[in-house]
């Protein structure tokens, strides 16, 4: 299994949401965060005042998966997040090591 975490901008969390459901992934997790990468970030004028903001909103996205959906996915997740833009965001695979259902114990990929 892996787990499969993505950084995008805010306004395309429905788009990427739709084609994970596209390819069958039901279930996700969304966090809006704020960071900055080669952005690094922009200036703003608030009542004559100009100042930097460092960090940019952003959503997270986690899912869980079992392998053989991994590369549809990250496939998915960029087809729809890209803007072509700087600050599209990144993708990030790691392996998980187990899973396990609260409310019935099953557990692997059953669990997911």
């Amino acid at each position: 299994m892996k787990k499969v975490e993505a950084i995008i901008k805010p306004f395309k969390l429905d788009d990427v949401r739709q084609a994970l459901s596209d390819i069958g992934i039901t279930g996700m997790t969304a966090t809006e965060v704020k960071g900055f990468g080669r952005q690094k970030g922009h200036t703003e004028l608030y009542r004559g005042a100009e100042y930097v903001i460092d960090f940019l909103p952003k959503v997270k996205i986690e899912i869980v998966i079992g392998e053989a959906l991994v590369d549809q996915a990250i496939e998915a997740i960029t087809n729809a997040a890209r803007t072509g833009k700087i600050g599209d965001g990144k993708i990030f695979v790691s392996d998980v090591q187990r899973v396990i259902r609260i409310r019935t114990g099953e557990e692997g990929e059953d669990a997911i």
